[in-house]
């Protein structure tokens, strides 16, 4: 005999049992009084694959290959037994759908950032009154396959930022990510990983493939997607992210992310053919 969920508090990521998808949607609220190191989720993985999908607010996910992020109307992708981390930046908003393992074979094998589009909006929406102790029906099977179908064919989002491996570098990464808006020098930073400025550079250039400016570009922007996705004026980022003017963060932005700020966090879903 098949157990039933007591409640919808329940860990649907680890209902091994029921319906094939299970769609919840959550808020997280801000915690002003928690410190930063209080408020990451320690590393864990699920039974079920996850879709995470954030309305309002920033999240961030660290994976073993490295870190990424979730802004609003973005979808991350946790495959089943992923191990991982989340950090929420303030008040969270979304919704998530849960698959079984049998359910993920041809979605993707890494966690990763998808764009969303009103098919798959939509489509979970109406997910969201299926029952979560019994398998789907015909119909509701073919909405489960068209959902899979989308997310499988959604183009991915240039959010990842790659965790180095070095101990040094990881020494740097976290105290990095513990400072965002700093603009100290890299000998400050190269202090922290107990060596000098020069070898930093070189880590970084063999480990990571890129320059050290690049690198700390990539973990500043990090701090601008969460300002942003809290409200912050493009002005008001620049500042703190140390730019002489906002069209200099602006002209950055959309090199790295191909459009605009103001276009990034607009309501307009992804389309992809």
């Amino acid at each position: 005999m098949k157990r039933r969920l007591q409640s919808d508090n329940c860990d649907y990521s680890e209902w091994r049992e029921g319906a094939e998808l299970i769609a919840r949607q959550w808020l997280h609220e801000r915690e002003d009084k928690i410190s930063r190191s209080q408020r990451p989720y320690k590393s864990h993985k699920h039974y079920r694959g996850q879709l995470i999908c954030i309305d309002e607010g920033l999240i961030q996910v660290n994976t073993e290959e490295g870190t990424w992020l979730l802004p609003p109307h973005r979808a991350g992708w946790i495959p089943p037994e992923a191990m991982h981390s989340v950090y929420f930046h303030g008040s969270v908003k979304g919704w998530s759908l849960l698959f079984l393992p049998c359910a993920c074979h041809q979605l993707p094998k890494s966690p990763c950032v998808i764009g969303m589009n009103d098919v798959i909006k939509v489509l979970a929406n109406r997910t969201l009154g299926w029952s979560k102790t019994t398998e789907v029906s015909p119909d509701q099977s073919h909405i489960l396959c068209v959902i899979l179908n989308e997310i499988r064919r959604a183009p991915h989002e240039d959010l990842y930022f790659p965790l180095p491996r070095d101990p040094r570098l990881q020494r740097i990464t976290h105290a990095m990510l513990d400072n965002l808006g700093s603009t100290k020098s890299v000998e400050h930073w190269a202090s922290i990983g107990a060596t000098s400025s020069r070898t930093l550079r070189r880590l970084v250039r063999t480990e990571l493939n890129m320059s050290f400016n690049m690198w700390r570009q990539q973990i500043q922007l990090i701090h601008a997607m969460e300002m942003l996705a809290r409200g912050k004026s493009v002005g008001d980022v620049s500042f703190a992210l140390g730019y002489a003017t906002p069209s200099n963060f602006i002209a950055m932005f959309r090199k790295v992310y191909g459009e605009s700020p103001a276009r990034y966090f607009s309501k307009r879903p992804a389309k992809y053919t």
